[in-house]
């Protein structure tokens, strides 16, 4: 199977303005559990959130956008093992045998074989998953991934970017604080970021201010309303587009 390139390479977009607040959260995340969910709608700066740290965490960073297609779990181990693969030569050997000598191989045996193979890397490694919601339906998401969390190495960490929150299963290591959540409220602009977000543009505060109680600090929404007012455009975002 030929894959393409740029579902495993990190949006080369650069934010606005930086979220350090985020950035802080996502960092203190990296070195306390296996994985962080960046959960929202579209629209709210998931993937710029993750593009952001992915580029700032000190780490080598598999990147993998994962498409519908990707719910065949065949695809889905071909492309996150070459997405680590690029960063890591010589990366999923043990992962792929598993996977192509035995199709009866349980989906937690594959999750193992994978695991085996994160630990033999020599260096820190994030691997994010960006758009993951759309592979949640398939049956085996919840056992691959409830396996590969409660395994993963120390010097590994998951990012997990989706729509929705995981399904229940993998919800419920939240409690076990292996896996913490960064939500739609919590990736909503403050009013001080809105206001440094207009002063970029060389816009003020009030305008800012105005934005910001029109939008809720919706990231899409409040980066439209700014790029309006810097060509001075007629701003009218009371009624919110549905991203």
């Amino acid at each position: 199977m030929k894959l393409i390139a740029n579902k495993m390479t990190i949006p080369q977009e650069a934010p606005r303005i930086s979220r350090q607040r985020l950035l802080t959260e996502l960092q203190g995340s990296l070195h306390s559990g296996s994985a962080t969910v960046i959960s929202g709608r579209a629209g709210t700066g998931k993937t710029v959130l993750a593009a952001d740290f992915a580029r700032r965490c000190g780490r080598r960073v598999a990147w993998y956008k994962v498409d519908a297609p990707d719910v065949n779990l065949k695809v889905f181990i071909e492309y996150l093992v070459a997405s680590v693969a690029r960063e890591c030569s010589g990366f999923g050997g043990e992962t792929l045998a598993h996977h192509d000598r035995a199709s009866s191989l349980s989906v937690s045996a594959l999750a193992e074989s994978f695991i085996f193979d994160l630990e033999k890397l020599p260096e820190p490694v994030l691997v994010v998953f960006d758009d993951l919601h759309q592979v949640y339906d398939a049956d085996w998401v919840i056992p691959f991934f409830q396996r590969t969390l409660s395994l993963l190495p120390s010097e590994a960490h998951m990012l997990i970017l989706g729509r929705g929150l995981p399904p229940a299963p993998l919800w419920r290591l939240r409690y076990k604080q292996r896996l913490s959540v960064i939500n739609e409220s919590m990736l909503a602009f403050t009013q001080t970021e809105a206001e440094s977000l207009f002063a970029s543009y060389g816009l003020n505060a009030q305008q800012a201010s105005v934005a910001f109680m029109q939008t809720g600090g919706r990231a899409a929404v409040l980066h439209a309303v700014a790029m309006q007012a810097d060509e001075g455009c007629a701003i009218d975002v009371v009624r919110r587009p549905n991203f």
